[in-house]
């Protein structure tokens, strides 16, 4: 996809956001489901059905997906699409590779140790870019990539989040 396509593609929807505001919130849903044979959750994906179990940290045996990991995927992936969309529309080229790490302390979701936090301390997340763009254009296109990637900054804003239960 060129900048000209994207372009096309994206001004009638920001024009659409501009004129109403309320269009453009949307409510994203996931779901899962419980079916009490074992330590798992089946999340239906748009083209999947992915189980998910324990770590092998917390007495999983590895065969299933870990949520955690499934964080830092969904960081990678989001990461990547804001990256391109964002080089495409400055024009530059730029391919490569997006990695995250983050570090958990497993005896905080064990409750082996109370002081020990539940959930990652620290992400780290890297380009490695292939790209001829100066050290400017790099620079610009990592600033807007951080400021529009949703997962990014969600998971540094914190947002709001409820939980509730009908039994």
């Amino acid at each position: 996809m060129d900048a000209t396509t994207l372009r096309n593609l994206q001004t009638p929807l920001k024009a659409q956001y501009r004129e109403d505001p309320g269009s453009a919130l949307i409510t994203l849903e996931a779901d899962g489901e419980l079916d009490g044979t074992g330590v798992a959750c089946r999340v239906r994906t748009a083209t999947a059905l992915a189980e998910a179990g324990l770590h092998p940290a917390t007495g999983g045996d590895g065969t299933q997906l870990c949520s955690g990991d499934m964080l830092l995927e969904a960081l990678v992936a989001c990461a990547g699409v804001t990256l391109r969309a964002v080089a495409t529309s400055l024009g530059l080229e730029a391919s490569g590779t997006v990695h995250a790490e983050g570090d958990l302390d497993f005896r905080g979701t064990l409750g082996v140790d109370k002081e020990a936090p539940v959930g990652f301390r620290e992400i780290r997340l890297r380009f490695d870019l292939d790209t001829t763009a100066s050290e400017e254009e790099v620079a610009t296109l990592i600033k807007l990539t951080e400021r529009y990637c949703v997962v990014l900054q969600t998971l540094r804003s914190a947002p709001t989040t409820s939980v509730s239960v009908s039994a």
